[in-house]
């Protein structure tokens, strides 16, 4: 029995080597201030808060990846990546001019108490 110990150990190794690895989620290899800065009409105040959007999604995923949440991470970060590539479609879906669901999103950003009841700042 012991002599098979060695080779049980060596198969094991062998089988971890071959399987593969997840991979770090490369929120900075993804460039996505950079591909933010080359897209014109992301540089118009009318889309800031698209910029923003896009931002926001970046910060979340770098969230995700520092709660080792690596897969999921990468599929924000493809997210990003499609709604990047392109802005024109991008910013007409994200036109949604509804005040009451902007005011319910507002509300929802509001830290709140165990009771449920906004926070006093």
């Amino acid at each position: 029995m012991w002599r098979s110990l060695p080779a049980i150990g060596l198969a094991l190794a062998a089988a971890v080597a071959a399987s593969p690895a997840r991979a770090a989620c490369d929120v900075k290899g993804a460039q996505i201030e950079e591909a933010i800065a080359r897209k014109s009409e992301l540089r118009e105040d009318a889309n800031a808060q698209l910029v923003r959007d896009l931002r926001t999604l970046r910060d979340a995923a770098i969230v995700l990846e520092s709660y080792k949440f690596p897969g999921e991470c990468e599929v924000l970060l493809g997210i990003v990546r499609s709604l990047l590539a392109n802005p024109s479609k991008t910013i007409e879906q994200s036109g949604d001019t509804d005040e009451e669901k902007a005011e319910d999103l507002i509300e929802a950003r509001q830290p709140k108490d165990a009771a449920g009841a906004p926070r006093a700042k």
